[in-house]
């Protein structure tokens, strides 16, 4: 839709020209753009896209109300987010890099019937000359670190975003450096993706998305296969990922606000055997993702009645105990422990966590205390002959450890002695090398008096 300066009332010695192209998705005339110079290349931004820009805002009689190019750097804004005027979301959707457009905004795509006081009257209708610089993906990734970059092909509906456990629907399409490795529709819970041959950034991407969304992902090795690759797929080692992802529809896992203590408690006792389920397969990331719900829920629950307060804290001690393990399994002995020492607090005594909290101490290469722990295990239990095998074990490791000690102190010595052997060497050399001038210096001396003498 094109319209002309006839068909608009202008006002001012130096008013706008009506015209352009109508880029508004209802072809209603509510924003007209004017390409004043093309851009470069084919990719335009999508809804998301951080986008970096230059402007004019000028009203239709040309009086200048805001400009950013006097300012020491780019205006930025995420597109599609409601962030700016609809207008612009519309706009410069449309643009490719290098772009220089003119954008002509009617009220209800700017600031509408109550403007923006002091500068925007109510119902003005706008004149936006912008410069597109730059635009990038959206990073999902909590440190910000560009390691999962979205690109949005198709915005989704509504506010709310997968959670941990929720189950989705999802159709994804994997890529490296243009070959599809993986193709499918899947339907599984979010914390399980690495069953399925999902790198864990393809479940990051989709704990941010919405339902319906289509997006398209960037994930760099630390979320893909990282170093090791995947043999599976034929993804080597350092590989950076494309998934192009539409999530059909999920399912929330209920929050711990959501749910009453007699739901709290059925709900662990379903999680704590999923785990142990998961744990019998080898697949002990899963498994800690359910004890850790039991811990979550239960952890801080009041007002239990004296038998549920019992059944609580058995769920509680049994998700602590089974952690444990599970980061043991991990090679994450910093983690065991902490879990075993909340354990102990539950139960003082207990001898799965006093056994489990020496493994850890151990894998620390914390001997002595480690050995502490086995021979606590022993002194209350007797018949553990695990934890009576473990204290020897430890004294052998302690041994070897003080003769290591020995031998590096030894060295150590033996370096200390050589060193302070060269000081005395070179000391002696020093004082011979003063003596030899002092004795010159004495005999050219004399020898000048001598001559003296004989004159």
């Amino acid at each position: 839709m094109t319209m002309t300066a006839d068909e608009m009332k202008l006002e001012g010695p130096q008013c706008t020209p009506i015209e352009g192209e109508d880029v508004t998705p209802k072809q209603d005339g509510g924003v007209l753009k004017l390409v004043k110079r093309e851009g470069t290349g084919t990719e335009l931004p999508m809804t998301g896209d951080q986008v970096f820009v230059h402007y004019e805002g000028r009203f239709l009689d040309g009086t200048l109300f805001d400009h950013s190019r006097s300012r020491n750097d780019w205006f930025s804004f995420v597109l599609g987010k409601g962030q700016v005027i609809k207008a612009w979301d519309v706009g410069v959707a449309t643009m490719k890099v290098g772009e220089l457009c003119q954008l002509i905004c009617k009220p209800e795509y700017a600031y509408g019937s109550a403007g923006s006081p002091p500068k925007i009257p109510p119902n003005a209708t706008l004149v936006f000359e912008i410069e597109l610089f730059d635009f990038k993906g959206d990073d999902i990734t909590e440190d910000e670190d560009g390691g999962i970059i979205r690109r949005t092909l198709n915005k989704g509906q509504g506010y709310s975003k997968p959670n941990e456990g929720a189950t989705v629907d999802v159709t994804l399409e994997g890529s490296w450096e243009g070959r599809v490795f993986d193709k499918r529709e899947l339907k599984f819970e979010v914390g399980d993706g690495e069953s399925h041959g999902l790198p864990v950034g393809v479940e990051k991407a989709i704990a941010a998305m919405e339902q319906e969304e289509e997006s398209f992902f960037t994930i760099k090795p630390k979320y893909g296969f990282g170093n090791a690759g995947n043999a599976t797929y034929g993804i080597p080692g350092g590989a950076t990922l494309q998934y192009k992802i539409k999530l059909n529809a999920f399912e929330k896992t209920k929050e711990s606000w959501e749910m009453n203590s007699e739901e709290k408690l059925e709900q662990s006792c379903i999680v704590k055997e999923k785990g142990t389920q998961y744990f019998k397969e080898g697949k002990y990331k899963q498994a800690a993702l359910q004890y850790k719900k039991i811990i979550s829920w239960l952890e801080h629950e009041s007002g239990l009645s004296e038998e549920d307060e019992k059944k609580a804290k058995a769920l509680r001690l049994a998700a602590h105990l089974n952690l444990a393990m599970c980061f043991l399994k991990m090679n994450e002995p910093n983690k065991a422990l902490e879990n075993c020492d909340q354990a102990l607090e539950l139960d003082e005594s207990n001898e799965k966590a006093l056994f489990r909290r020496g493994e850890a101490l151990f894998g620390l290469n914390e001997f002595d205390r480690a050995k502490n722990c086995f021979q606590q295990v022993v002194e209350l239990y007797p018949a553990n002959r695990a934890a009576r095998s473990q204290v020897s074990i430890c004294q052998k490791r302690i041994r070897e450890q003080h003769l290591k000690d020995k031998l590096i102190y030894a060295n150590m010595f033996e370096i200390f002695a050589e060193r302070d052997l060269k000081k005395d060497v070179e000391r002696v050399k020093t004082d011979n090398q003063q003596k030899r001038e002092e004795a010159m210096e004495i005999d050219k001396t004399e020898k000048e008096v001598a001559s003296k003498t004989k004159a």
